[in-house]
């Protein structure tokens, strides 16, 4: 399956609703109301837009009506390349290793997906002929260590883990060890979920990336907020606290097959300028898929099958 089809299918809650209201603005007035832009805005909130990329896309449809008419008027389509262009504003490839390692931690709520994310990635990593390691230093829930080893034997992913418990610190210490050592160039270290608004476990994580950038300066390079889009824009509070504790770099956002709020992709993008970097599409090991803005685009207000 390819990547349009793949995101069209995971997107098909969000892209269903979204059209459909879309449509029934445009087919119900001939004129381009105030009423109908209400509408429309309603319909582009109500799929997680946000506010701003709204208020852009509502702006784009007025002046298209100014210059062009209602015959010139292909609102789908508008919108569509609204939401292109801003996407595209960002570079949402991951950093790449400069002849060393490069370490990546996976941080975000509890239940958003980030160890399931931390395999996949990993899985993709090795897809792309890059050796990849794991470190399960989520050591509260002594299901993750376990969860991570599982992942790791299905898709013969290497995994540093310690002891339930253990200092999550020390296993990412280690872990970073045992890359450099195996010569692997990207370490994907799968924290513990936490609240936003814990700020003990906040000060932890923090921790253990002062004690990572010790161990190899620089590190982590990427950190990658993961985000469950069936929450929509709760995710965007979730985003703003784990900025402020430990400056994220991209975000990776899951479960879009399972709501018809994917638009939160686009929302929580523009308001934190922050890139999307992976999307989850599906609970396959390749469900995972390199964030793209014109296929996500196209996807998200496709009008075919």
């Amino acid at each position: 399956m390819g990547l349009l089809q793949k995101l069209k299918q995971g997107l098909q809650k969000t892209q269903a609703q979204l059209v459909h209201e879309i449509q029934r603005v445009v087919t119900r007035s001939p004129r381009l109301t105030d009423a109908s832009l209400d509408d429309l805005e309603a319909a582009l909130l109500g799929a997680d837009l946000g506010c701003a990329m709204t208020a852009d896309i509502i702006a784009a449809v007025r002046k298209a009506f100014e210059t062009q008419g209602r015959a010139g008027l292909e609102i789908v389509a508008i919108a569509q390349a609204e939401v292109a262009r801003h996407l595209g504003q960002s570079d949402p490839h991951l950093r790449a290793p400069t002849g060393g390692l490069t370490v990546v931690s996976i941080v975000g709520v509890n239940g958003t997906g980030k160890t399931t994310t931390s395999a996949k990635l990993a899985h993709w990593l090795q897809s792309q002929g890059q050796c990849a390691m794991l470190a399960a230093c989520d050591t509260f829930r002594a299901a993750a260590i376990e969860q991570l080893k599982l992942w790791g034997q299905r898709l013969d992913v290497a995994v540093v883990a310690g002891a339930y418990h253990a200092d999550p610190a020390a296993v990412a210490h280690d872990a970073i060890a045992a890359a450099q050592a195996r010569g692997a160039q990207y370490l994907l270290v799968d924290t513990a979920g936490r609240l936003h608004t814990k700020n003990n476990l906040m000060q932890e994580l923090q921790k253990v990336h002062r004690v990572m950038d010790k161990k190899l300066p620089g590190a982590p390079h990427e950190v990658l907020l993961v985000l469950d889009a069936t929450t929509g824009m709760n995710a965007l509070q979730q985003a703003r606290e784990f900025h402020k504790a430990v400056p994220l770099t991209g975000l990776v956002v899951t479960k879009l097959d399972g709501t018809s709020k994917g638009g939160m992709v686009v929302a929580i993008q523009k308001e934190l300028r922050l890139p999307v970097k992976f999307i989850g599409v599906g609970e396959q090991p390749d469900d995972l898929q390199p964030f793209d803005p014109a296929p996500f685009a196209a996807a998200l207000f496709s009008t075919k099958a």
